[in-house]
């Protein structure tokens, strides 16, 4: 997709960062494209299990070089990227908690530059589908998206 302008770009979409991440995006990207980081989200308060699910997501990335390569970039280390990956990167890459805690998370991406932040809610069984998970933070999400623009 291009923006018309010779070298520039309409957007980015990255995918699997952090809020500090998108804050750097920005910065590179300037103030006039898109930019719409994606936020993995587990709805579980149970840490433990919470974590259990995250980690089937992020393993996934940690046997993918380019990945890994981009999680050093972030200040990820050897520790945090051997599989199945530290609490540290864990929690980095995927909110969890309850509605609140995940919003949350969604709105650091909207300080740190985002226009919009695109959900995957990761359900507890790869092929299952959060729809009871996608109704509960229906609304909460609904309501930071309609923020006035800075």
């Amino acid at each position: 997709m291009s923006s018309g302008r010779r070298g520039g770009t309409a957007g980015a979409h990255p995918y699997l960062v952090t809020p500090e991440h998108t804050a750097r995006a920005r910065g590179i990207l300037g103030e006039g494209p898109l930019l719409c980081p994606e936020q993995a989200v587990v709805l579980e308060a149970d840490g433990t299990k919470a974590r259990e699910i995250a980690r089937q997501h992020v393993g996934v990335y940690l046997a993918q070089p380019s990945y890994v390569h981009s999680l050093r970039y972030l200040g990820f280390d050897d520790a945090d990227l051997t599989p199945p990956g530290s609490d540290a990167l864990v929690d980095a890459l995927v909110a969890w908690g309850d509605a609140e805690q995940v919003v949350a998370r969604v709105r650091e991406h909207l300080d740190a530059g985002a226009d919009h932040v695109p959900v995957q809610v990761l359900p507890e069984h790869r092929r299952g589908v959060p729809d009871v998970q996608w109704r509960e933070l229906a609304a909460p999400l609904t309501e930071i998206a309609r923020r006035p623009s800075s």
